[in-house]
């Protein structure tokens, strides 16, 4: 692509389906590296990530041929076809339909990939859906609260 010259710098936030924690300490590393490997095979760069036990939140530079939707797609598909063949979690594992996507400029990815790399910390004093809302609220992002991700408090 000649001539094409872009910074394209998104966070996706996706959850687990039904909100389950899912996702444990002792394969979490190895499923990040997974969505990694399906990052950089789409041509994007991984900033960041942290699988969360519910929910994940990822920090890419976007490949300017791929759109965002198609890398959730790949993401998600590729990593519940490894997590339901690994057999790590029993019965069938999902994410939930749906993602949240926040787009940055380039002088804002020191602080995206501290606050995704500090996940654990920041969800000892605040809940995923506190979170994503006021994602939503920074982001000035209208929605509607019956299409929100499934939230169990």
């Amino acid at each position: 692509m000649a001539n094409t010259y872009t910074q394209l710098y998104i966070q996706f936030v996706f959850s687990v389906k039904g909100r389950e924690s899912l996702i444990r300490e002792s394969f979490r590393d190895e499923l990040e590296k997974v969505i990694c490997g399906i990052v950089n095979n789409h041509k994007c760069k991984t900033y960041a990530i942290y699988c969360n036990p519910d929910h994940t939140h990822l920090f890419v530079g976007m490949h300017p041929t791929l759109s965002p939707a198609k890398l959730m797609e790949q993401v998600k598909s590729g990593s519940s076809k490894w997590l339901n063949e690994k057999n790590y979690i029993p019965g069938k594992f999902s994410w939930q339909d749906g993602y949240g996507a926040f787009t940055y400029s380039k002088s804002h990815i020191d602080n995206v990939v501290k606050y995704i790399l500090n996940q654990p910390e920041h969800h000892k004093k605040q809940t995923f859906k506190e979170e994503y809302l006021l994602l939503l609220q920074k982001f000035e992002i209208e929605y509607d609260e019956k299409y929100l991700f499934e939230f169990y408090e």
